[in-house]
């Protein structure tokens, strides 16, 4: 009679072999900043938003969206906070962290589901520039990524190691995102961001804009704040005296 010994050793073994290995990879993630003033948000705060809304369907819909507490000294308490986020996502604006917050405000913050977000980097001081360019030059041989089809509402192009080049139109709740430069040959209207890695002589080029959202290494410029005079015309966007200029071509 043959019989079976159970060995807790074998078990671990056969355990062991059979568990799947955890991968960990790194992401380059884009995320905006909402600033909000003051205390809670009240009903004019939210209308503004439902004005943006209804003027911009797709403005930052379902993009991650980090809390500016820097002006709002008077929202520290965590039911305030997840109010605000629920208004939010109930308008798919998808809030996951906070930045600029005082210690209470991270306390409660914390409290709510939120995570701290270190402060985007601003743009460097005139006689730090040259160092920086001399860190971010990119090399001759980096890779151009070429689409050459329409980029849908909820896409998002990735050029990690080089220029990113759209042969077509970008559509809005698009997004762009590049180390080097951004070309569009066709209309933007989505959100484009160049210079990703913190390039600071990256552009962007597109035939006709009609962005939601311009970026240069971390620096943007919203459709709410752009020239009447470049909408819908041949430009191009670059960095100059710590400002996000955009300046119409032909």
């Amino acid at each position: 009679m043959n019989v079976a010994v159970d060995d807790p050793m074998e078990r671990q073994a056969e355990a062991r072999t059979s568990v799947r290995p955890i991968q960990i990879r790194g992401r380059f993630l884009t995320a905006v900043a909402l600033r909000v003033d003051g205390g809670p948000p009240d009903d004019a705060f939210y209308a503004g938003l439902d004005d943006l809304l209804r003027q911009r369907p797709h403005f930052l819909v379902d993009a991650p969206l980090i809390l500016d507490l820097d002006g709002a000294e008077g929202l520290t308490d965590p039911d305030d906070l997840r109010q605000l986020v629920e208004n939010l996502k109930a308008r798919k604006f998808m809030a996951f962290g906070v930045q600029n917050a005082s210690d209470a405000q991270l306390a409660a913050a914390t409290e709510a589901g939120l995570i701290p977000v270190p402060p985007g980097r601003d743009a460097p001081l005139r006689d730090e520039r040259p160092d920086r360019r001399r860190t971010t030059e990119r090399t001759p041989s980096a890779a151009t990524r070429v689409v050459t089809t329409p980029v849908r509402s909820g896409q998002t192009v990735v050029a990690d190691h080089g220029d990113l080049v759209v042969i077509g139109p970008v559509a809005s709740g698009a997004e762009l995102i590049a180390r080097g430069n951004i070309h569009v040959y066709g209309t933007l209207r989505g959100r484009a961001m160049a210079g990703c890695h913190g390039d600071l002589s990256a552009r962007i080029f597109c035939q006709s804009l009609d962005a939601e959202l311009l970026a240069i290494a971390g620096l943007y410029r919203t459709s709410e704040n752009l020239e009447h005079e470049v909408h819908k015309r041949n430009v191009q966007v670059f960095l100059q005296d710590e400002r996000l200029c955009v300046e119409t071509l032909g």
